[in-house]
């Protein structure tokens, strides 16, 4: 659990921009590892629950710094 307090500490210090880069970098991802596990090549199955909480994470990010 300390990590995920750690991505939302550094998650914070970036600004709105930075944020949808790095939104649309783990979408890229997600995607990739989605095909992954279609084709049956996929290594590390848990990292596709990591990267939709990271998802998560930036996305809630990003509604907090609208308000």
């Amino acid at each position: 659990m300390a990590t995920a307090t750690k991505k939302k500490e550094d998650l914070k210090e970036l600004n709105a921009e930075d944020l949808a880069h790095k939104l649309h970098g783990l979408k890229l991802e997600l995607f990739d590892l989605r095909m992954q596990r279609a084709e049956g090549k996929l290594a590390h199955p848990h990292r596709i629950k990591q990267v939709r909480r990271d998802v998560a994470r930036v996305l809630t990010l990003l509604k907090e710094k609208k308000k």
